[in-house]
């Protein structure tokens, strides 16, 4: 049977790479070496127990500076019947001790010196802390009071650590303590990245048409780091069979684990199953993941003059990674990860997980895992999971996702309101300072991204347009949402909507910005287009924002007072979710024209023609208006500083930022 992206359950793969690897004898700790205790030992592994060859303290000492006694001889102290302790070096009852000083073998208990009274020898009141000739005290001492005992950290030949344990800071102190200079840690992996590919082009290099910037190495030598693995990434070797023939074979003689990136599917230049299948054995080509599925599994056999740890040659595991930039990433952490952890002897990392509920419906295909990355946060009692773009090319939908869902194979989606398993890529208690945005989308919500990151919040938003973000909040799903829909009969903006999405709730309607909409158009604007008559015009391509977006509500109610039929536009129903998103299909030259924001259209370096103006509003239940968590929001709306960052803009009128339409009423 061909195993050419013959696509096989994810758990098939995992157990068939597993045991070629338990048979060639590579599925154990690949190595134990001795390191000096300092702080390069942080997050090493430790390769066997660590037995404590001292106890800490290994003398009882003194807990405070003060005054060693027997606790015998403070029994019957008292305020009105204080005791007198000579401090007579021949026969002592009191001997002064620093914090941490060794106790006396006659004492017992240390007397703090602020409990004490100093005398001289003629017994008066004395301000001679080291040499007194005596001490009064007023209350008795228990035995072994304000005494570091012997061993009360660490007692010899207990465990300090076991093996396979993940060194931290405080551990390092342990170890030290317990009386090891040295410590014996699992060797790290090395891990030798290959990016492929003639279309790649270095970080920094000038770009021409149909170059690709290659960083899928950069983020993957950083997970292989952060996994306890020593990565190096290889020059970029084009799409040539001989080539990269040669440049596995260098990479072979002195790593333990090679990543091919790129060329895994099946295209005429696709060469790395056949590179691993000639140098090698072919275990597995597609794996029923998405993003994903083109990964390749095999061992090959290392040089036989290579110097390995046995002396002899042996096989070294490869995995063919695929080349868009998330399947990249995820590749890593359901292949990679585990691997080295059982090569450094720890347990495979298990991300926290949280029960939450799903936004909106997203369709998977049934065959395969489907890893869907999701935005979270808590609105009220719900914890939710909010999903982002799923394009397999779309890294920033991982720099953006805290968490991941997946939906496994059999399972033909899940439905908006369902509750479902997120492994989280953030920290829990990330999830208590997210304030949840749904609705339209607008630059300047990144902008207040950056404001509120700065008063200890993180605000994620969501872009699924004007009417999507009222019914979010309808659902209870946002904490506020972004609007700006046109009543066509009145005018107004956004009244009527609120009237029919959510009658009766208590809101605050808070005008954000006033701004420009209009055309955006190619540099120089080469097919003269200044207006919405100019886009009935055969030659002239659309592009369009979604159903339930602001911008196509105000679009379509123009159109309708010009007379125009949307159905002669050419690419009306050629949809984008973001202004920058429209702007980019204009860029691109996928379209000629769009409607959208001015600002957009400068971050792409179009031509704007100016064509209406219109009110920008955030919708805020006042349960979430009024709490804690939302204050932040207002002190930026209100801030000199992001007005004047707004307003620096093109196409924004700042002027009524924070004004209230409504203020604790509902219409």
């Amino acid at each position: 049977m061909s195993v050419y992206l013959n696509d096989i359950p994810l758990s098939t793969a995992q157990e068939r790479f597993q045991r070629a690897l338990a048979e060639a004898g590579l599925w154990r700790v690949l190595g134990v070496e001795t390191v000096p205790l300092d702080e390069q030992a942080l997050n090493r592994v430790t390769a066997e127990p660590i037995w404590a060859r001292i106890s800490s303290p290994h003398y009882h000492a003194a807990a405070m500076d003060g005054f060693a006694v027997r606790s015998e001889d403070a029994e019957g102290a008292g305020p009105t019947s204080p005791i007198t302790l000579r401090l007579d070096p021949a026969a002592p009852q009191a001997n002064y001790v620093d914090t941490g000083d060794p106790l006396p073998l006659w004492a017992n208990a240390v007397i703090p010196i602020e409990h004490v009274e100093l005398l001289d020898a003629e017994g008066r009141l004395t301000s001679e802390v080291r040499h007194p000739a005596f001490i009064r005290i007023r209350a008795a001492v228990p035995p072994w009071s304000n005494v570091r005992p012997l061993g009360e950290d660490i007692v010899a030949t207990q465990l300090v650590l076991p093996a396979g344990h993940l060194l931290r800071p405080v551990d390092l102190g342990a170890i030290a303590a317990s009386g090891h200079a040295t410590l014996r840690v699992a060797r790290r992996p090395r891990v030798a990245i290959l990016p492929t590919g003639t279309e790649l082009a270095p970080i920094g290099s000038e770009l021409k048409p149909g170059d690709i910037v290659e960083y899928n190495s950069l983020v993957m030598a950083a997970q292989v780091q952060a996994m306890g693995g020593e990565p190096t990434r290889f020059p970029i070797t084009p799409d040539d069979f001989a080539a990269l023939c040669d440049r596995v074979r260098e990479a072979a003689r002195e790593h333990d684990l090679i990543l091919l990136n790129a060329g895994s599917s099946a295209g005429s230049e696709d060469f790395s199953a056949r590179v691993v299948e000639a140098l090698g054995t072919l275990l597995v080509h597609g794996v029923a993941i998405r993003p994903g599925h083109p990964v390749i599994l095999g061992l090959i056999r290392r040089p036989a003059d290579a110097q390995t740890e046995d002396g002899g040659p042996s096989l070294v595991p490869i995995i063919g990674v695929p080349g868009y930039p998330v399947s990249a990433a995820l590749t890593v952490e359901i292949f990679v990860e585990p691997l080295l952890a059982r090569w450094l002897g720890r347990r495979p990392r298990q991300l926290p997980e949280v029960e939450a509920t799903l936004t909106r419906k997203i369709v998977s295909p049934a065959g395969d895992d489907d890893f869907v990355r999701v935005v979270v946060g808590r609105v009220g009692e719900k914890v939710l999971a909010a999903p982002l773009s799923r394009g397999a090319g779309v890294i920033t939908s991982l720099v953006r996702a805290d968490g991941l869902l997946i939906l496994p194979r059999g399972v033909q989606g899940a439905e908006a309101g369902q509750q479902v398993r997120v492994r989280l890529l953030c920290q829990p208690h990330d999830l208590e300072r997210t304030i949840f945005c749904i609705g339209s989308h607008d630059v300047i919500l990144d902008l207040m991204a950056q404001f509120l990151a700065e008063r200890d919040r993180r605000f994620v938003s969501s872009n699924v347009g004007s009417q999507g973000g009222l019914v979010a909040l309808r659902r209870g799903e946002a904490h506020l949402a972004g609007s700006h829909l046109l009543d066509p009969a009145t005018g107004e903006y956004n009244l009527a909507a609120l009237r029919q999405y959510l009658p009766g709730v208590p809101l605050r309607l808070m005008v954000l910005v006033h701004r420009e909409q209009g055309l955006m158009v190619a540099p120089g604007n080469p097919k003269n287009i200044y207006g919405l008559n100019d886009l009935i015009r055969p030659e002239v391509r659309f592009v369009n924002r979604q159903r339930g977006a602001g911008t196509r509500v105000l679009l379509d109610y123009h159109l309708n007072l010009l007379g125009i039929d949307p159905s002669l536009i050419r690419g009306y129903n050629q949809e984008e979710y973001t202004h920058l998103g429209v702007a980019a299909a204009v860029a691109s030259g996928r379209a000629d024209c769009g409607l959208g924001i001015p600002a957009a259209a400068q971050a792409l370096g179009l031509d704007f023609i100016p064509l209406f103006h219109e009110r920008y509003d955030l919708v805020i239940p006042m349960e979430h208006a009024q709490s804690r968590l939302l204050e932040p929001l207002f002190e930026v709306v209100g801030s000199a500083a992001f007005r004047q960052a707004v307003a620096a803009l093109p196409g924004y009128d700042v002027r009524q930022m924070g004004t209230l339409i409504l203020e604790n009423q509902h219409v």
